[in-house]
């Protein structure tokens, strides 16, 4: 059943205020992919045997597959199911229709990347974006979160090394930042460190001094993307500075990917998949997600 815009008014004003809290308590959202119904189950899993508050976030990708209004009444049906603190995010919309539609399906928080869709975009034109965005939120009180730049990188294991003095040239700026909050308005500041989106041969190296530049600087939410692939101590590190929410992808899938490989190899005569994903599959994922909220503080912040 759709909800009501009440409701959807009254989700987002709780969400608001946990993540006022998130950050006065020195702990962060996770905000874990969905890729399908055994991506959702495993989370909602985790953030129940770790008393966890969580967001569960899909891209542009996952909304053609699933649909915004589906994503929407799945997760509230886990919500109810599992009796745990749940949040819907919309990771990297590439336009300002795509935001539209998400704060109208009644999404707590909202990401808007002009940049996903055009790498050229100018910053003027993404601030432009942004500012539609957040003043259209204002109908349900979805909180907006952006940033300046093309965010590189994609959620899948990489072969490549990391070339840290290239994306150094992307590196937030705690100038940058402040400028980019008092234009746009947003709650949300996604911040550029070392991390990068998807799983690399090394670990990611994040600037924790400059994190700590950025958080004196603005007095905005801070959110890490590309969070797969980093050693626990940076996120542990990272909360403590006053990061609100951290996104994880490519663990996942990879955990998913290699858990469904195996337990097709191991039972080659099981045509019911959806049995194999339920008993090794869900586990694998929820085991990744049950670390990261570890990593995060966040175990035994849920608030139902």
């Amino acid at each position: 059943m759709p909800l009501t815009l009440n409701q959807i008014r009254d989700n987002c004003a709780k969400a608001r205020r946990r993540m006022a809290q998130a950050r006065a308590e020195g702990w962060a959202f996770g905000a874990f992919n969905l890729d399908d119904e055994a991506t959702l189950k495993a989370v909602a899993l985790a953030a129940k045997a770790k008393n966890a508050p969580v967001l569960v976030e899909v891209s542009q990708g996952e909304v053609d597959d699933i649909g915004l209004d589906n994503v929407r009444d799945m997760v509230e049906n886990y919500k109810r199911q599992y009796e745990v603190e749940m949040y819907v995010n919309l990771d990297h919309s590439p336009n300002i229709d795509a935001a539209f539609d998400g704060i109208e399906a009644g999404f707590e928080f909202i990401h808007i990347d002009i940049s996903q869709s055009n790498h050229e975009a100018s910053e003027e034109e993404i601030i432009e974006a942004t500012k539609r965005v957040v003043d259209y939120a204002r109908l349900t009180g979805a909180s907006v979160e952006s940033e300046p730049h093309y965010f590189g990188g994609s959620s899948n294991l990489h072969e490549e090394q990391i070339d840290y003095e290239e994306i150094k040239k992307t590196f937030s700026t705690p100038e940058g930042m402040r400028s980019f909050v008092e234009q746009t308005g947003i709650d949300t500041y996604a911040a550029a460190i070392g991390n990068l989106h998807g799983k690399y041969p090394a670990p990611k190296v994040l600037d924790l001094e400059l994190l700590k530049q950025l958080r004196a600087a603005s007095d905005c939410n801070i959110s890490l993307h590309g969070g797969s692939g980093t050693p626990g101590h940076y996120f542990r590190e990272a909360v403590k500075i006053g990061v609100s929410k951290i996104n994880i992808n490519s663990d996942m899938r990879i955990a998913y990917r290699t858990a469904l490989e195996n337990v097709l190899d191991e039972n080659p005569k099981e045509f019911s998949v959806a049995k194999l994903i339920n008993k090794e599959v869900v586990p694998a994922v929820q085991k990744v997600v049950e670390a990261k909220i570890d990593d995060f503080n966040s175990a035994g912040k849920a608030v139902v």
